[in-house]
């Protein structure tokens, strides 16, 4: 039986004490390496490897202990066969990742830093745009929207419309809601029943719900640990809605439940 199609699953390995999920667990560069390889054992696709968590009240740490923590992963990792994304606002980091074996560029600040846009054209890596209303610093303090949906759209277009003009071709850009990033329980879900409109404008979307607060709000203020249920959910309904990749903690499980809801829709 040929597999059913499904959305590429993107693991996470975060390199930071202090991510809201995992933080600290794979500081150390062989941990987050041998994390990295579980991840692909389990079904990744995709590995995304970030050195600065952007959890909410997360503070920045400098450029040299960013690259200090993802560059010795990136290396590791860097022959294994499945593409790797660095987790960076910064264009220093952006272009050593490169340099050490990373394709994707994700960035939550979408390309607004200084010199960003230009870096990123000039390395030619695939980039994701993501929407954050403020700083991880206080971005949750009290986000507001006269209009989420189309506030975030409107950004995100203006955002992939800025890179095309610095000279990145559009095959190359993703487009990220960025569910949790200054946004309150209603504006993540109105975000996540859009999703087939962000779809429908031909960028591909990539869509990271896991282990997210909003969905502790839903239950009962379920740990991190206890949010695979609510994850799942989400990734589903992100599958159904267009995105082309689900970025997770939970591979295996995830992996498991896009291959069941694909072929029960038929694909193939």
């Amino acid at each position: 039986m040929t597999p059913p199609a499904r959305p590429l699953v993107m693991g996470i390995v975060n390199v930071t004490p202090d991510s809201f999920s995992d933080g600290g667990e794979h500081l150390d560069a062989a941990r987050a390496i041998a994390h990295g390889h579980a991840l692909i054992a389990a079904g990744a696709d995709w590995l995304d490897i970030g050195g600065e968590s952007t959890r909410p009240g997360a503070e920045p740490v400098s450029e040299a202990d960013e690259l200090a923590r993802v560059i010795p992963v990136i290396e590791g990792l860097a022959d294994t066969g499945i593409p790797l994304s660095i987790d960076t606002m910064k264009p220093g980091v952006a272009r050593a990742a490169m340099r050490a074996g990373a394709s994707l560029w994700n960035d939550v600040f979408a390309l607004r830093a200084d010199g960003a846009l230009a870096a990123a054209a000039e390395l030619g890596c695939r980039v994701c745009l993501m929407h954050m209303q403020g700083r991880p610093q206080t971005m949750q303090a009290n986000p507001a929207y006269d209009d989420v949906v189309g506030e975030v759209e409107a950004f995100l277009l203006q955002r992939a419309d800025a890179a095309m003009a610095a000279g990145i071709a559009r095959e190359r850009i993703w487009l990220d809601p960025g569910i949790g990033f200054g946004k309150t329980v209603d504006h993540n879900l109105a975000l996540m029943r859009s999703l087939p409109r962000l779809a429908g404008h031909g960028f591909p979307i990539l869509f990271g719900a896991s282990r997210k607060r909003f969905i502790a709000a839903l239950d009962a203020d379920a740990p991190a640990d206890k949010r695979l249920g609510g994850s799942i959910a989400a990734a589903l309904h992100a599958a159904r809605s267009g995105a082309g990749m689900i970025r997770v903690h939970d591979v295996r499980e995830t992996v498991q439940a896009l291959t069941v809801e694909a072929a029960i829709q038929g694909e193939s």
